[in-house]
């Protein structure tokens, strides 16, 4: 597995143009400011599937502060992260790009809490990021039975979005980086990678972790980029071990939408990257710090660290934002921590 620092070391030398989209396409404003505390979901966390933790955190945070909270689900990245630059959201679960472009457009949007690993520390907060291709087509991806990047020149993939940190800034910098010594695709560059040409012959966005996933496991693409944690709850490992290259998952046959498509269908990891565990971030603006204390308080608190509806347990087949395996919980995060990530935009 790969050493977290010399991912960074790697993905700092890539330049990455990435932009907000315009703000005419925020969330609409939020209302009743001083009653209300609104929540923004990327749209990996606004299925039904994801309504149980989404309202306990809800409850929870209604009753520390004595306010209502309004749930804003998404269906694009780039939605929430402006709703947050333009202070119409108190709160947003977001990757840690999308907290620094957040932080960017608007330095109110401070990071809350992150999860952190199985130690209970920032130490282990990570999740890992996935390059997957569909099991029957694995031979194709490898080099002297090795799975090589080389062999994805001219295939179609499939992203999550541009705002997404392991859905895209990571997976993209990881192959810029794998060509730059090539003499047909060593000018990469970010943009080159959002659509079909040079290196691709197609470029699909699923919009979400499981979108992206989708589209390996109906054929839609050669390639996905995906998280492991977006999917966890609609797949089993069959046959490794969790987040190894070459560990084939198979898509339960309950699995929820959109999964229930390819129930069944089998998929492998060619690349695994770990990648900083998303923040919960708020807008001082709009929540004001007396509440940003109160619900820094609540997160980090061990109620909640052992609400089972918040952090799941790991074998309950439940689906969660959230899972508990060992010590996990919510720890203080400080700006700094995301010096990794805001390096891939050489700021």
């Amino acid at each position: 597995m790969k050493k977290l620092n010399s991912v960074f070391a790697i993905l700092a030398s890539a330049t990455l143009l990435l932009s907000a989209c315009s703000s005419s396409q925020a969330g609409a404003e939020k209302t009743e400011v001083d009653d209300v505390i609104s929540i923004v979901w990327y749209p990996n966390e606004s299925g039904n599937d994801m309504k149980t933790s989404r309202d306990e955190i809800g409850k929870a945070i209604e009753e520390t502060t004595g306010k209502s909270v309004e749930h804003k689900l998404t269906t694009d990245y780039a939605i929430a992260i402006e709703t947050m630059v333009n202070d119409n959201a108190d709160l947003a679960y977001m990757g840690a790009q999308g907290y620094v472009q957040a932080n960017k457009g608007n330095e109110a949007n401070k990071p809350l809490v992150v999860s952190t690993g199985p130690s209970g520390t920032l130490d282990d907060a990570l999740y890992y990021s996935w390059l997957a291709v569909d099991v029957e087509d694995q031979e194709t991806f490898k080099v002297n039975g090795e799975f090589s990047l080389d062999t994805v020149a001219e295939k179609s993939i499939s992203f999550v979005s541009n705002s997404s940190t392991s859905g895209f800034v990571i997976p993209s910098s990881t192959i810029i980086d794998h060509f730059a010594n090539n003499k047909k695709y060593g000018e990469l560059n970010t943009e080159d990678l959002m659509e079909g040409g040079p290196l691709f012959s197609q470029v699909l966005f699923g919009n979400s972790h499981q979108g992206s996933a989708v589209n390996v496991l109906n054929g839609s693409t050669d390639v996905a980029a995906f998280c492991d944690t977006c999917v966890e709850s609609y797949v089993d490992v069959v046959e490794g071990e969790e987040n190894e290259v070459g560990s084939v998952y198979k898509v339960k046959k309950d699995a929820a939408e959109p999964f229930n498509r390819v129930a069944g269908k089998e998929f492998t990891l060619m690349e695994v990257t770990p990648v900083l565990n998303a923040p919960f971030v708020a807008n001082t603006n709009v929540l004001g710090q007396e509440d940003f204390d109160k619900l820094q308080t609540l997160f980090t608190s061990d109620e909640f660290a052992d609400n089972e509806e918040i952090f799941v347990p790991k074998d309950s087949n439940a689906a969660g934002l959230f899972f508990k395996t060992e010590e996990e919980r919510f720890v203080p995060v400080e700006d700094a921590w995301f010096t990794p990530v805001r390096n891939l935009f050489n700021e």
